[in-house]
């Protein structure tokens, strides 16, 4: 236990049983009948099901539309936090991480029972409402690091050959950032497509979402298709990831 490398064993085992073999096991039932034997089907049905489609093109809008609401009201107050001629103190931080100590769930319960005590008719406006309510900590804070350690000499330095504040802001700063809204974006886009707990206690189970069909595929044993509209999931996030850009790329963008 002198060796160093030998406290990564921990967290190797970890990684082998906890994320590994659940991914090793998706893949091996999603192309699997109930008879156990190779197929392609299931992967098919997802692309011929309507009401799956339908379903992961509501995900899709609902998901587009909570990423886009985060971005314009956590921006904002990334680069207030950010900014050091605002009083800001980590009282001020404390409170944005504040609701995240509370489970999601019970967060979500306290707010489709507060729309339902202000006699509020529960739908999309309500389900955007608790997507933004409980992703929107995760749009702020990589916004955050990324601006907190950014080096205002570009800034100066703009501002120094006559730009604008504002110039200053659209050419500098948002380029320099893009790194912490894109890590921001996957944050809140994926979690909003396959969530299914926060739009059935907003909305009544009336609308559903892409991870609503995958767990009632599970509830109802048909463990196959389950896994095979997971492991379409799985291909989208790594898709999506690929879409990240460094700050190398951002400062690029200067240019």
């Amino acid at each position: 236990m002198r060796k160093r490398s030998n406290w990564s064993i921990p967290y190797f085992i970890f990684l082998v049983f906890f994320v590994v073999l659940p991914l090793v096991l998706v893949a091996f039932y999603a192309f699997r009948d109930r008879e156990g034997s190779f197929t392609l089907d299931n992967i098919a049905k997802f692309f011929s099901d309507k009401d799956t489609l339908s379903t992961f093109a509501v995900s899709l809008e609902v998901a587009i539309e909570n990423t886009l609401l985060c971005i314009l009201i956590g921006y904002p107050a990334a680069w207030i936090l950010a900014n050091k001629k605002y009083n800001r103190s980590a009282v001020t931080i404390i409170l944005f991480i504040l609701p995240m100590w509370i489970n999601a769930l019970m967060r979500t319960l306290a707010t489709a029972q507060l729309f339902t005590t202000l006699g509020m008719n529960l739908g999309k406006g309500t389900l955007l409402f608790g997507m933004v309510y409980d992703y929107l900590p995760f749009m702020i804070y990589p916004i955050y690091n990324i601006l907190s350690r950014m080096d205002n000499s570009y800034a100066e330095a703009a501002s120094d050959l006559g730009a604008t504040p504002w110039k200053v802001f659209w050419k500098v700063t948002v380029p320099l950032s893009m790194p912490g809204v894109m890590s921001g974006v996957l944050m809140v886009f994926m979690p909003t497509v396959s969530t299914f707990a926060i739009s059935e206690f907003l909305t009544n189970n009336k609308i559903k979402l892409f991870g609503t069909i995958i767990q009632e595929n599970i509830n109802n044993s048909m463990w196959n298709y389950g896994a095979a509209l997971a492991l379409v999931m799985l291909v989208i996030i790594g898709i999506t990831s690929l879409f990240g850009g460094d700050k190398e790329e951002a400062e690029g963008a200067l240019i």
